[in-house]
C-alpha cells in the first residue's frame, strides 16, 4: 500500500510540473503579458476604481521590485492587477522590474536569495536604495492602498 501511495504521489507531481517549465530570471512586462494568457487575461479583466488610480500615484518616482512565479497562482492575480493600476494611472515609477523565480523561488541572478524571497508574489518599495515596504502573496485591504501604504 505505501508503493502504491508513493507511486501516485510521483506520478501526480509529475503530471502537475508537467508543460511549460517556468520562466526564470528578469521578465518585462510585454513578454510576460504576451507568453504567459493567465497573465494577460487577469490584466485584461481587472478594472481598478478612480480611487485604487489616484492611489498608487503615491508610488511617483519610487522603485518596484517584483519576485513572481509564472506557475503561481497569487502572482497570476496580483502582479497583473499592479500592471494595470500604473498602465491606467499614469504613474512614473524611478524604475520597474520583474523578476521569475522558479519552484525553489530562486532566479540566476541571485536577487531572490539576496532579497530574502520566501513566497511569491513578493512587491518590494524602495527609494533611493532604501526599502520602505514589502507586499507578501496577496495585499489585506488593495494592492493600491497596500503598496503606498509608506
Amino acid at each position: 500500500m505505501k508503493k502504491l501511495i508513493c507511486i501516485a504521489s510521483l506520478l501526480f507531481s509529475a503530471l502537475t510540473f508537467a508543460g511549460t517549465p517556468p520562466y526564470i530570471g528578469e521578465i518585462s512586462t510585454e513578454v510576460l503579458l504576451k507568453d504567459y494568457p493567465a497573465f494577460s487575461e487577469e490584466y485584461d479583466e481587472f478594472s481598478p476604481s478612480e480611487e485604487e488610480l489616484r492611489t498608487i500615484k503615491a508610488l511617483e518616482g519610487k522603485q518596484v521590485l517584483i519576485f513572481l512565479g509564472t506557475w503561481c497562482h497569487d502572482s497570476k492575480r496580483e502582479v497583473p492587477r499592479l500592471l494595470k493600476l500604473l498602465d491606467g494611472s499614469g504613474v512614473q515609477l524611478g524604475s520597474l522590474q520583474l523578476i521569475a523565480v522558479g519552484y525553489d523561488k530562486l532566479d540566476p541572478d541571485g536577487l531572490a536569495k539576496q532579497y530574502d524571497l520566501r513566497y511569491t508574489p513578493t512587491f518590494i518599495v524602495s527609494s533611493n536604495g532604501k526599502e520602505l515596504l514589502r507586499m507578501i502573496e496577496k495585499p489585506k485591504h488593495s494592492i493600491a492602498m497596500d503598496l503606498t501604504r509608506l
